[in-house]
């Protein structure tokens, strides 16, 4: 098996794109990151999408997107899994540059979310639940997240502390240039928005927007980011299902084999990018890296650790909540923006000194995970 490098990057600011197509979008950050790679040509593509078959009507996804590329020829797959879309497909092209079967791979993922209703954003999301036993009740994901949240507040945990999640993460988005809402946000403003599914505030959800980001893997050269693990698990689809619906096993299953890849444990992470959808979801997401004992999560967030210049900074771009979350293109982001600080080309976000960075992509309530692991390359 080789190792696999970042060897280029393209980020779209996510937003409402009126006027553009779900194609415009995944064609200007993949030219993107195929100029900033430097390489030649591309030998495979893979596109990360969650839902362009309910907001587009659109199927057959990676055909058309090489086509609006202007390489029909070019192999193609599109992966969906949920809101980890981005995170797995990134895994799947990671192995294929591994394996040796491909030698240049763009990965990009992209969502047009603000065409459609709400309701069927909603939808969307909720389709990702096992539709049997759970969507046709009617409870939406963020009314299972909220069953999650009301159970951490019981056992370990004051609103405000979890609530702290969203304000970090809108700390950390000031400034980016490709983050939907990079301004910042007071605990007050949080706790006192209108609930969405109590004890959730709207303040503690991510928006809808539309963005693309795309990355192109090439064989290591020992100099760059390397990808030093990578990883995907899941649980069972419903938390009725699981003995602890607090456990979020498919997260702490893959972020210890992608560990396990890199040699390295969770202690010697630099920076963290974790899915926090919902703030309770970044705070299990940091508990699941190993980043934070069971309960503690809360605290660690509502402390100095996380922030820029502290002991673990967690969504150094904003995460969901600020970045932006743009379903399937989040996990990509998500890589991209561990990638710019290993370059040291995070701007005013920079971490100083960071050597490996991780990035846990979430599908449904965690019943699918995906956990990345890049490092800096010694030159």
């Amino acid at each position: 098996m080789r190792n696999v490098k970042v060897a280029g990057i393209g980020l779209l600011r996510v937003k409402e794109y009126w006027d553009r197509s779900i194609q415009d979008l995944f064609t200007e950050a993949s030219l993107k990151a195929i100029k900033d790679s430097g390489v030649e040509s591309i030998d495979k593509v893979y596109v990360s999408n969650m839902g362009a078959a309910l907001m587009q009507d659109q199927l057959n996804t990676a055909a058309l997107m090489s086509d609006a590329l202007g390489k029909p020829g070019l192999p193609a797959t599109r992966v969906e899994a949920g809101s980890a879309s981005g995170g797995v497909a990134f895994h799947e092209a990671v192995q294929a540059v591994a394996s040796g079967y491909s030698d240049a791979v763009l990965v990009t993922g992209v969502e047009k979310m603000s065409d459609i209703l709400p309701d069927v954003v909603t939808t969307a999301l909720a389709m990702a639940e096992e539709q049997e036993y759970t969507a046709y009740t009617g409870v939406t994901k963020t009314g299972i997240a909220a069953m999650i949240h009301r159970l951490y507040l019981d056992l370990y945990a004051k609103p405000e502390e979890v609530g702290m999640m969203a304000e970090k993460s809108h700390e950390h988005a000031v400034g980016c240039k490709h983050a939907q809402y990079p301004f910042k946000m007071s605990i007050e403003r949080a706790m006192s928005s209108p609930m969405e599914a109590d004890p959730i505030h709207m303040m503690e959800c991510s928006g809808v927007g539309d963005g693309a980001a795309a990355l192109v893997l090439v064989p290591a050269d020992d100099a760059g980011v390397e990808v030093a693990g990578s990883a995907v698990a899941t649980d069972y689809m419903s938390i009725a299902q699981r003995p602890d619906p607090m456990a979020m096993n498919a997260i702490s299953k893959a972020a210890n084999k992608a560990y396990q890849m890199a040699g390295i444990t969770a202690k010697k992470v630099s920076l963290a990018e974790v899915h926090d959808d919902f703030t309770i979801n970044g705070i299990l997401g940091i508990e699941g890296l190993g980043l934070a004992k069971v309960g503690e999560g809360a605290k660690l967030v509502s402390s100095e650790e996380v922030d820029n210049g502290g002991k673990i900074p967690i969504n150094t771009f904003g995460g969901l909540k600020a970045r932006g979350n743009p379903l399937g293109a989040t996990g990509i982001y998500q890589v991209a923006e561990v990638a710019l600080q290993l370059r040291g080309e995070a701007g005013d976000h920079q971490v100083e000194g960071a050597k490996y960075g991780v990035t846990q992509n979430a599908g449904g309530m965690a019943s699918i995970c995906a956990v990345n692991v890049l490092r800096r390359a010694k030159k």
